[in-house]
């Protein structure tokens, strides 16, 4: 039997490779300065990814979900309130909402884009509704106009949940700047990730993000020891924060390389007989395991169905577009460095899945 290479999902030590001199330098300046809470690192990163987002200003936070459990906080989303968003996502998406007192209200998405459907967020909107809450999925943002017109009539704010959107566009607007405010993930495997956990709020609202940045460091004012509010321990590290800046002057490029490896796979598997059915898609895991490359599902369970989102009261059939995707997906490694004739195995080999499938 040949021995195949493995493939992973995403290869981050190939990432490193590419930019370890800068990223080792940044690194031992923050260890020469000593400055490990609230760096000048920290500042000039906001300010860097605002800009890169096209936004006026931006708070780092210790993770992606602090990201929009702060930025919930601070608007401010509390007991009785209800908050409308999407069942498709990561779980952090409603524990942010049930972190704060409130109840996440799941309506579905879209089978086309797997991003919420707006012909379905008018009938979810309650008078006890404070915020909409769509979520980018797999780098393609939410239809965020229609998402709007509708959240302006009910006097309602936007916030994107933009944890798989880094530089994501619509008509020339960034993630980021689609909404009222914004909350990114900068988990290691996204687009734009750090070497741990870190967060940011993205907004064009100096008072927003002035309230998050008080929330975010224990509810303190002009100094530590001035606390006006009930905050939380929730700062960027300033060793992520320095990696972070190393790696935002790549991202563009890292962006370019991602889009023409999705390419590429479009390409690749264009002719497949149709749409693989539910019951495949193990089958199709299992196979390409066996050929040491790496898969994963996006997402299993739809979180209105964990147990962990009891409390919104999902059933099993409530969001069918949602339940169908969650048994269906299946996510392909896609990362910059990933070689394009290894992607040309990976597609002959979900090819050859297909072909035996199909004579079956």
């Amino acid at each position: 039997m040949v021995d195949l290479a493995a493939v992973p999902m995403v290869d981050l030590k190939a990432q490193y490779a590419r930019i370890r001199a800068e990223v080792d330098a940044a690194v031992l300046g923050v260890l020469a300065s000593t400055q490990f809470i609230k760096g000048q690192e920290c500042t000039l990163f906001e300010q860097e990814f605002a800009a890169f987002c096209g936004a006026r200003q931006a708070c780092g936070v210790a993770n992606g979900t602090d990201a929009l459990t702060v930025a919930l906080r601070a608007y401010g989303i509390g007991p009785g309130d209800e908050v409308v968003t999407v069942a498709n996502t990561f779980i952090a998406t409603g524990e942010a909402i049930l972190l704060n007192g409130a109840r996440p209200v799941f309506i579905d998405v879209d089978p086309l884009t797997y991003t919420m459907d707006p012909q379905r967020l008018e009938a979810a909107i309650t008078p006890r509704t404070k915020l909409i809450l769509p979520v980018h999925l797999y780098g393609h943002p939410a239809d965020m106009g229609p998402i709007l017109e509708i959240a302006a009539r009910h006097g309602l704010p936007v916030l994107e949940d933009a944890a798989q959107a880094h530089g994501a566009e619509i008509a020339g607007k960034r993630a980021g700047t689609l909404g009222h405010a914004a909350a990114f993930s900068f988990y290691p495997g996204k687009n734009l990730g750090a070497y741990g956990d870190a967060g940011m709020l993205v907004s064009n609202d100096a008072g927003f993000i002035e309230q998050a940045r008080r929330i975010a460091n224990h509810g303190g004012g002009s100094n530590k020891y001035d606390n006006v509010v009930v905050g939380t321990n929730s700062r960027l590290d300033t060793l992520q924060a320095a990696v972070l800046r190393v790696k935002l002057r790549q991202l563009e490029l890292w962006n370019a390389e991602r889009r023409e490896r999705a390419l590429a796979y479009t390409r690749a598997l264009s002719d497949l007989p149709g749409v693989l059915l539910p019951r495949e898609r193990d089958g199709l895991q299992a196979h390409l395991t066996s050929r040491q490359i790496s898969t994963a599902v996006h997402y299993p369970r739809p979180i209105h169905l964990q147990p962990a989102m009891a409390a919104a009261g999902g059933q099993a059939g409530d969001l069918p577009v949602s339940e169908q995707l969650s048994r269906e997906v299946i996510c392909l490694p896609l990362y910059p460095e990933l070689p394009l004739e290894t992607l040309a195995r990976i597609a002959a080999e979900v090819h050859a899945f297909c072909g035996a499938a199909v004579r079956a």
